[in-house]
Order: structure tokens, then C-alpha cells, then sequence
């Protein structure tokens, strides 16, 4: 076999569809936790320094935002565990797949998922029974386990619902400081509103990042436009924008990863049974 025809084999086998969605998740994840975690912490640096003077005002905030970073930490551990997981399964089916419709020639670690997954002969060949191999006895061992899509399709499912809510609320602070740059290009160009530059204001108490009695818990007019001039704000509400990005680029991922794992699974329970399409 020359190296072109090798390489090209090794190609035919590897499950593109599953290392596109692993190299996007582990993308986006590592999007959304970073930035994610930065724009908590010049979120509360802002309250702190305009919003608020008085700690107590704010000291549930602050709580909240340090269980959101450790809610991060977590996230970024879990999702490169189970990404890789993922990955794996998706080598492993697929070689499977291929071995049932005879696109490339299997090695003996798919040989022993392909009998695993698909109810093939274990451990017999043209001259009877023969003694399996160590490695294909390990990938038979993996294979009860990596070698069951269902499984992964019900658990991202589940992963992806609870994502949607996450990518939801990640489009909550997006809202909010898109909000307060509107307001300060209105006060940048007083011609292009009606109302007095002094009445337009970002109260942080209206969306509940502050309680009704923090004083001033607003900012209005000029002092505003300083505010959104300054590094802190507009670094902070790009971090929450490449967030945002992280959070759509993950739920991007497992939605593939679910049809790349549906699309495995349907193959191998239908050729399992010995039908055919």
C-alpha cells in the first residue's frame, strides 16, 4: 500500500463531523468562560466605582458573581471532559459505520467495535474459532460503552436544552450595556433626541443589579458619557459580546455533535437487525 492510499483510508475513516464540533466547542467554551469571567469582574468594578458607594448595596451582586465564576470553572472542566468523550465516540461509530459499508478497511480496534456494536462474529474467522487479539479484546471493552450513540444523543440532548438557557442568559448583559451605550450616543449627539441630555440616565437598579434603596444606583447626563468613554466599560461589554459568541459556537457544537450521534446510531441499529435501506 503506497502512503498516498494509506493517508487517504485514514481520511475516509476519521468522523469529520465530530472533530468540526469538538474543535467548536472546546473553542466556545474556552470563549465564554475567558471572556465571560473578565466581564464579571470589571462588571463589578464599575458598580462599585459609579453605581454604589455603600458595600451592603451591592454585596449580594458580588456573591452572585463569584457563583457565576465558579459556575465557569466548572463549565470549562465538564465540557472538556465530555467533549473529548464525545470525540472518542464519534471515532469509534464511525468506524463502525464504515466497516459495515465497506468504505476502508478497519483496523483491529474497530474490528472489535464493529463486533460490539453490531452483533457480528467475535473472535471467529475463516479457520474457526481463533484466539482475540488483547488490543480488540480492550476495544470490545470500550466499544459496550463508546459503541452506544443512543446513550450520547439522550445526554447531549439534555446538555443542549440546558445550554439554551445559559445562551440565553448570556444575551442578558449583552442587553443591558447595549442599552447604555444607546443612551450614550444620545447624550454624545443631544440633536438626535428631543429629550434633556440630564433625564437620560442608566439605572442599574431597573434591571435588579441593584436594590431600590442603593443610592445613587444611577448615573445621568455627562457623568454617563465619561463612563462609557472609559476602558473599563467598553472592555467590559466586549467581553460580554465574545461570551455571548462563546455561548452560540457551544450550542452549535452539541447540536452536531446530536446529529452526527443520531445519524451513527440509526446505522448500526438498523444494519444490527440485518435491515437494510
Amino acid at each position: 500500500m503506497g502512503l498516498l492510499e494509506c493517508c487517504a483510508r485514514c481520511l475516509v475513516g476519521a468522523p469529520f463531523a465530530s472533530l468540526v464540533a469538538t474543535g467548536l466547542c472546546f473553542f466556545g467554551v474556552a470563549l465564554f468562560c475567558g471572556c465571560g469571567h473578565e466581564a464579571l469582574t470589571g462588571t463589578e468594578q464599575l458598580i462599585e466605582t459609579y453605581f454604589s458607594k455603600n458595600y451592603q448595596d451591592y454585596e449580594y451582586l458580588i456573591d452572585v458573581i463569584h457563583a457565576f465564576q465558579y459556575f465557569i470553572y466548572g463549565t470549562a472542566s465538564f465540557f472538556f471532559l465530555y467533549g473529548a468523550l464525545l470525540l472518542a465516540e464519534g471515532f469509534y461509530t464511525t468506524g463502525a459505520v464504515r466497516q459495515i459499508f465497506g468504505d476502508y478497511k478497519t483496523t483491529i480496534c474497530g474490528k472489535g467495535l464493529s463486533a460490539t456494536v453490531t452483533g457480528g462474529p467475535k473472535g471467529r474467522g475463516a479457520r474457526g474459532p481463533q484466539r482475540a487479539h488483547s488490543l480488540q479484546r480492550v476495544c470490545q471493552c470500550l466499544g459496550k460503552w463508546l459503541g452506544h450513540p443512543d446513550k450520547f444523543v439522550g445526554i447531549t440532548y439534555v446538555l443542549s436544552v440546558v445550554w439554551l438557557l445559559v445562551f440565553a442568559c448570556s444575551a442578558v448583559p449583552v442587553y443591558i450595556y447595549f442599552t447604555t451605550w444607546t443612551t450614550c450616543q444620545s447624550i454624545a449627539n443631544p440633536s438626535k433626541t428631543s429629550a434633556s441630555i440630564g433625564t437620560l440616565c442608566a439605572d442599574a437598579r431597573m434591571y435588579g443589579v441593584l436594590p431600590w434603596n442603593a443610592f445613587p444606583g444611577k448615573v445621568c447626563g455627562s457623568n454617563l458619557l465619561s463612563i462609557c468613554k472609559t476602558s473599563e466599560f467598553q472592555m467590559t461589554f466586549h467581553l460580554f459580546i465574545a461570551a455571548f459568541v462563546g455561548a452560540a459556537a457551544t450550542l452549535v457544537s452539541l447540536l452536531t455533535f446530536i446529529i452526527a450521534a443520531t445519524y451513527n446510531f440509526a446505522v448500526l441499529k438498523l444494519m444490527g437487525r440485518g435491515t437494510k435501506f
